[in-house]
């Protein structure tokens, strides 16, 4: 009888518990599908369901005839979520083995940061490899898809470009100048993605994204590469630091080419000195010697000068202000044009000394000396024009051959330009232009052509820059050699060998600025150095714009004279 009640009561004890266990399963899942549905939502959501950015790529910078300078190739990037992914798992060391990186150092890395649920294994691979790493199907390892800045030209161009960082930012030249411009903006959506980091379904778009914009330049890869290639044969051939070379447009002002030597590769940097980034032609400054001259004869005609005025520069040499002023010849008696041709210090300077002092700085401030060009190039030099007094005499003839004034080689290509078009001095730019430039007459155009005129005698037989003469075209020009300035004052035995020139004469067209620093095979002066540089580059150039050659009367004739200037 008593076990009968112990059995009775152990059953409604056990039918008790299993009715309470019944209806506390009952209630929870009744406040969880009733009360907790948004939380467990919103929980389950945060686990599968993410915002993701939709890439965008970087807007492509072409050339003048729309040739690729600059492209943006898509890369995929290897990352993981350190909260999910299992650093002992074999598998994981297999993928670092496939990336090339340490295992060790990663998993030391991913375990530090065990809390981040984002961290980059390996950026910018080829498609391909990160396709190979996600076969190996290792939880929390996911892939996304960026874009790597690509340079077909290279070396060629990259001074002018500049390059991006890893995240696709500008750093140097253009890319930095008009970074805002090129870069676009990247998207966002909300997707869901499965435990391996897989977007398995786009849920909505958050924002839209915008492609960058191409930027069209005024250069002309074909121009471009023939000038890279000559100044980089006449700088390796003389032994010289370096150099920098510019193509200026006559009539628009556009760049056509600008080079330097030495370049680097933008697309392996690795080995690149940050010395070798900068583009030298804007950002580094020189004295601009004899090439300074046709400027000093323009203002001395411009203040009244006779052309036919004729300056006594014998013996050779004359003291100004306690100092020596030097031909490297005894010239004797020569009219302006004969000045200019043999780059007699002594006759530029007499022709100075009897003008108003403040004349000569004026005009070569307006000429765009010592101010920006306004390209808008990042790291752009002004120079240096000094403004000397009456009293200093020496201060002033020094300026009137081309000492006391720093330039860049695009000022000096700039101003000559205004030189070329008649006294019109036209804003300078690396965009391609579609309208009229600002113009700014700065020489009287009479005193302009009399001067180009003056300077053909320059590149004929007897003159300091025979070989920038061309075989199909009248060129005029000038040459000019500047000792270079060091810490303590000038360097014994270093020079800039510079060249300046237009062609063809008949109806200027192209502007060049060849600039070779320090030359250490023998030759320095520039127009045995620089000169040839603009030669090889002018034919060239002219002939691919399709300008018609010259009659052969108009051409000078080929000479193996070659006299130097100071």
């Amino acid at each position: 009888m008593i076990k009968k009640r112990v059995s009775r009561w152990r059953f409604f004890f056990i039918l008790f518990v299993l009715a309470a266990m019944l209806a506390g399963l009952t209630w929870r899942v009744s406040q969880l599908q009733i009360f907790q549905t948004a939380f467990l939502q919103d929980q389950g959501d945060a686990r599968t369901v993410r915002v993701v950015s939709i890439p965008t790529h970087r807007g492509m910078i072409l050339d003048r005839r729309n040739e690729p300078l600059a492209i943006s190739t898509p890369v995929d990037s290897i990352w993981v979520n350190p909260t999910e992914l299992d650093v002992s798992d074999k598998s994981f060391e297999k993928v670092c083995q496939l990336l090339e990186i340490d295992f060790a150092n990663t998993k030391a890395r991913i375990e530090k940061n065990k809390t981040k649920e984002f961290l980059y294994l390996k950026r910018h691979l080829e498609p391909a490899l990160a396709q190979q790493v996600m076969d190996y199907h290792v939880p929390g390892l996911a892939v996304m898809r960026e874009y790597r800045r690509y340079y077909p030209s290279g070396e060629v161009t990259a001074h002018i470009l500049g390059f991006t960082d890893i995240d696709d930012h500008g750093q140097e030249g253009l890319e930095l100048a008009y970074d805002e411009w090129l870069r676009g903006k990247e998207g966002k959506k909300r997707v869901l993605k499965d435990r391996m980091g897989r977007e398995v379904e786009s849920l909505e778009v958050l924002g839209r994204r915008e492609q960058g914009r191409d930027l069209i330049l005024s250069i002309d890869r074909r121009i471009q590469y023939l000038t890279y290639r000559e100044l980089k044969s006449q700088v390796t051939k003389h032994r010289a630091t370096g150099g920098s070379a510019v193509v200026l447009d006559v009539k628009t002002g556009e760049v056509i080419a600008m080079v330097n030597q030495p370049s680097f590769n933008p697309n392996n940097r690795d080995k690149a000195h940050d010395s070798r980034y900068r583009n030298r032609a804007v950002t580094d400054l020189f004295e601009p010697g004899s090439t300074i001259k046709a400027f000093s004869v323009i203002n001395a005609l411009q203040q009244g000068l006779d052309p036919e005025t004729r300056f006594d520069t014998a013996p050779g040499v004359i003291v100004v202000g306690g100092h020596q002023v030097r031909d490297i010849h005894n010239y004797g008696v020569l009219d302006v044009a004969g000045v200019l041709k043999k780059s007699s210090n002594i006759g530029v300077t007499k022709m100075t000394l009897g003008l108003p002092p403040e004349s000569l700085p004026n005009l070569l401030s307006a000429l765009g000396f010592g101010a920006p060009t306004g390209v808008g190039f990042p790291g752009e030099s002004v120079g240096h024009l000094t403004f000397p007094r009456a009293r200093q005499e020496h201060a002033l003839a020094a300026l009137s051959f081309g000492y006391g004034v720093s330039v860049t080689p695009l000022q000096l290509a700039q101003a000559y330009g205004a030189l070329a078009s008649g006294g019109i001095k036209r804003q300078s730019t690396f965009l391609k232009r579609d309208d009229k430039p600002a113009e700014e007459r700065v020489i009287k155009e009479e005193v302009a052509n009399r001067v180009l005129n003056m300077l053909t005698h320059v590149v004929e037989v007897g003159g300091t820059a025979t070989r920038a003469r061309l075989v199909n075209y009248q060129v005029a020009g000038k040459s000019g050699t500047s000792k270079k300035l060091g810490a303590s004052g000038y360097l014994q035995g270093h020079y800039n060998s510079v060249f300046a020139g237009v062609a063809p004469m008949r109806d200027p067209r192209l502007v060049m600025v060849v600039m070779i620093d320090d030359p250490s095979a023998g030759e320095y002066y520039g127009g045995a150095v620089a000169a040839p540089v603009f030669g090889q580059v002018m034919e060239g150039a002219l002939r691919l714009m399709g300008v018609p050659p010259d009659p052969p009367a108009l051409i000078a004739a080929p000479t193996a004279t070659e006299e130097g200037e100071p």
